[in-house]
């Protein structure tokens, strides 16, 4: 028997925690994982894990992964060879394509696209050559409205300045729930004790949510907000900064300040007010507490983008970053410097070039907003989506109104899913294609060494060998490009393995071959623990994109959109209490859920509600309740909290497994239904076409 160490990051989620795992090698029994643990000596995570990254081993050995790819064949399952896969997948769409032209076949790509590199690196191998505008992807119930502000202001999509939460002193956190979800698009291990440390130093937390979330609970400050009304949180924030003269000159080139003030002169404070449920006072406290810190940062998150305006909610935060002194500096807003640099590589992306077909809704970055996947399916007529290609993605679950869109799956002449499991999407597929697991590949986080609030890089290699028979995920695609690119008589350009990009993006980057560091992946292999290139300094004015390299303030289209903020009614139905989303940190994604240590435990499937709003409907704590929207019922177990805003209720995300076909033993048998058969398809933030997860109004009465 042997053991062996090895040390790898979590991929699971943001954070990135470095890991340390012993394998055992028994003869005849083969490797087996028999520990993971922190990696004390990975200086960014400093031994922190979450029960996430233990559970790496039961996603290792799940009896329910798939292995092999499969056939649907009527209602059964059956293996087929990866060639003959490859040959079909090329003659069905081939076909399809012919006869109903390019955007007949629509791609989705989920989150967990971002934790596997090969994904990043070749998928566009193959669905480049499709050439079809129907794109989607999880990005439109998430974070679209960061990657378009920071589009629209500094010229590049991924241009996202990130909170210096080890140097600041004073942190506003709106819509953003760290400690469940360990930062999210801010990289951020063991960040419950980097808070702390903020007021250990005599500095400042304070939350603004619907619910005293995880990370409310530890702050110094929580306050209420109606869901949907950050954005005039921050506008009267942003309007008392500018009345009461509490801005700071900044550094940075800057062009519409003048039109921004002009423009929000309206906006006060008091008139914000009724909007967001927080009285005018606190408001002007807040907005004078934040400019009065030597060091402040505001940073929103999930909550602020899936709303009505959450393009003007992250806009409204770059802005009172930049108004207060606290953007581009240290204990502020800044923005990485990541060995391998998706900034300086690739081209600042584009916006509304052209609209889906149904509903008219502007692309971003090639992308149409997701929201508008199922009526492309089930609305006739010339353009009509015939088939669909899933890549690590779980829309029915995830995405607005999911019952309609598995209603619009069921229709399709043909739909291939590249996945780990047979779920409440992928039951639809006519042939689903699975990888390695994460522990058979090696990786690098070309994504999240983006968002990380320290500069950090390391090279993960693979823990186990590749299974005889296995592909991993670029070697799909590689073999779906040459097959399609055969059936379709097109040259197909000679690629690398996802390995030899980032050697040669390493060797290219800002600690390359050119520099003292002479960073490789050889040099990686030497720093298993990995390796920290410095904490975050002010960098971004010769990094800005825009056509004349100024910070633009006032988008012409954002201005625009301040119209409709205006004349926004808040929805007033009678009874009617105000929908929002939960995480919890052990399963806050539906593919979570297979695993017993990230289910086990308390149950947290039920809905909350303030016991005011209980009473009031004549509910008791526990009894089981039917919740309706203007999309689906569901009935689902209501639990009193006073950690609830009262008038609204919340759901947690990626729940609902308990469906015919779906082949995942653990998750079938957790209890709970999913939120987004209440979420609606056509509540759309107008501008940047992201769905509305949150303030979505819902009816609550006995089951």
């Amino acid at each position: 028997m042997t053991k062996t160490l090895h040390h790898r990051a979590c991929h699971l989620c943001e954070a990135i925690c470095g890991l340390t795992i012993e394998t055992t090698t028994q003869e005849g029994a083969g490797v087996r994982i028999t520990s993971i643990k922190g990696d004390a000596l990975d200086s960014f995570s400093r031994g922190h894990i979450c029960p996430k990254a233990v559970a790496l081993q039961d996603i290792q050995n799940d009896p329910d992964r798939l292995r092999q790819p499969m056939l649907r064949v009527g209602s059964e399952w059956q293996p087929i060879e990866w060639q003959a896969a490859f040959d079909l997948v090329a003659d069905r769409l081939f076909a399809l394509q012919q006869r109903h032209g390019q955007n007949a076949v629509a791609v989705y790509q989920g989150n967990p696209s971002v934790h596997n590199y090969g994904l990043m690196t070749h998928s566009n191998y193959f669905l480049g050559l499709l050439k079809t505008r129907n794109r989607f992807s999880a990005t439109s119930v998430d974070q679209l409205p960061h990657h378009l502000s920071s589009h629209l202001m500094y010229g590049h999509g991924l241009l996202l300045p990130i909170p210096d939460i080890d140097h600041t002193d004073f942190m506003l956190i709106l819509g953003g729930n760290p400690l469940a979800s360990n930062g999210s698009i801010m990289t951020v291990p063991d960040v419950e004790k980097r808070l702390k440390a903020i007021q250990a130093r005599g500095g400042k937390v304070v939350v603004v949510d619907p619910r005293r979330s995880e990370t409310a609970a530890i702050a110094d400050q929580h306050i209420f907000v109606q869901p949907g009304g950050d954005a005039a949180l921050l506008f009267g924030m942003l309007n008392t900064l500018f009345d009461e003269c509490l801005t700071r000159d900044s550094h940075l080139p800057v062009d519409g300040l003048d039109e921004v003030r002009q423009a929000i002169d309206h906006l006060s404070a008091e008139a914000m007010s009724p909007r967001c449920g927080i009285p005018a006072e606190q408001i002007r406290q807040l907005a004078r507490d934040f400019s009065r810190a030597d060091k402040a940062v505001c940073y929103g998150r999930m909550g602020i983008s899936t709303q009505s305006f959450g393009t003007l909610c992250h806009w409204l935060v770059q802005l009172i970053n930049l108004v207060t002194g606290n953007l581009d500096r240290v204990g502020g807003a800044l923005c990485t410097e990541p060995a391998v640099d998706l900034v300086s590589s690739t081209s600042g992306g584009h916006f509304n070039r052209w609209q889906s077909r149904v509903s008219g809704l502007p692309e971003y970055a090639g992308e149409l907003p997701v929201s508008a996947l199922a009526e492309e399916i089930l609305s006739e007529g010339e353009g009509q989506v015939r088939a669909l290609i899933t890549v690590a993605g779980n829309p029915v679950l995830s995405t607005p109104n999911g019952r309609k869109l598995e209603q619009a799956l069921d229709g399709l002449e043909f739909m291939l899913s590249i996945d780990l499991y047979i779920n409440e999407t992928t039951r639809y597929a006519d042939l689903i294609l699975p990888s390695t697991s994460a522990l058979e590949n090696d990786h690098y986080d070309t994504t999240f060494n983006m968002f990380a609030v320290r500069n950090v890089t390391r090279f993960n290699r693979a823990i186990l060998e590749k299974p005889q028979g296995a592909l991993h995920d670029w070697e799909i695609f590689v073999g779906l490009a040459q097959a399609f690119s055969a059936k379709a008589g097109r040259e197909l350009k000679p690629t690398i393995p996802p390995a030899r990009m980032i050697d040669l993006g390493l060797r290219a980057g800002l600690y390359g071959d050119a520099t003292e560091h002479k960073l490789s992946l050889e040099t990686l292999r030497d720093h298993p623990h990995g390796l920290d290139l410095g904490a975050l300094k002010p960098n971004l004015q010769p990094r800005l994109k825009t056509a004349n390299q100024r910070i633009q303030a006032a988008p012409a289209v954002i201005l625009a959109d301040l119209a409709r903020f205006s004349a926004m009614q808040a929805p007033q139905q009678a009874g009617a209490l105000l929908l929002i989303g939960r995480r919890h940190v052990r399963s806050n994604n539906s593919w979570m859920h297979n695993y017993h240590r990230l289910v086990k435990g308390k149950p947290r499937h039920q809905l909350l509600m303030h016991p005011d709003d209980l009473s009031s409907r004549g509910l008791t704590d526990g009894q089981w309740v039917r919740v309706s929207s203007r999309v689906g019922v569901v009935e689902v177990q209501v639990l009193g909290s006073v950690e609830m805003m009262p008038g609204v209720v919340s759901l947690p995300h990626g729940w609902g497994h308990a469906r015919p076909g779906v082949h995942m033993s653990i998750a079938s048998k957790q209890p709970g239904v999913s939120a987004n058969d209440l979420t609606d398809e056509h509540q759309l933030d107008a501008l940047s076409g992201n769905a509305v997860l949150n303030g979505v109004p819902v009816h609550v009465a006995a089951a």
